[in-house]
């Protein structure tokens, strides 16, 4: 059985866990996120964490949360835990009085059908930040 729960990225021990399965999920392939800022889950797995993922205030659409990075141990995909957690930073978008949450992907097949299956929907942003072949997805929250 899995859990997920929010939890403070400014604690060192916590700091470490996320940094940890950054590196263990993503590899060198995304700069390691700053997780003193935004808001931030661990998935477990009894008490070892599987998978974590977080969200800060978006600077490209007014009034968003960014859904900035998610990641799941190997061994531990295919028990919907990128939906579970973006179930739970949904709910913290709308504690936080945000209409939107935003996001992106790139020549990510399974957390783009993660954004579909979570209700998300496909948007152009008025300035893309990211790579030309990067899908933007945004789902109101309010």
């Amino acid at each position: 059985m899995y859990r997920i729960r929010e939890v403070d990225g400014n604690d060192d021990d916590i700091a470490d866990s996320l940094a940890e399965l950054h590196q263990l999920t993503f590899l060198d392939a995304a700069p390691v996120p700053k997780f003193d800022q935004g808001h931030w889950w661990l998935a477990f797995r009894g008490t070892e964490p599987v998978a974590f993922a977080g969200i800060i205030p978006s600077t490209h659409v007014f009034n968003a949360g960014y859904f900035c990075r998610v990641g799941v141990l190997g061994k531990h995909c295919g028990h919907r835990l990128q939906l579970r957690l973006m179930r739970a930073l949904e709910a913290r978008a709308r504690l936080n009085g945000w209409c939107s949450i935003i996001s992106d992907t790139t020549d990510n097949m399974h957390s783009a059908n993660n954004f579909i299956r979570a209700g998300y929907r496909l948007f152009s942003p008025r300035h893309p930040w990211a790579w030309p072949n990067t899908l933007y997805w945004r789902k109101d929250v309010k």
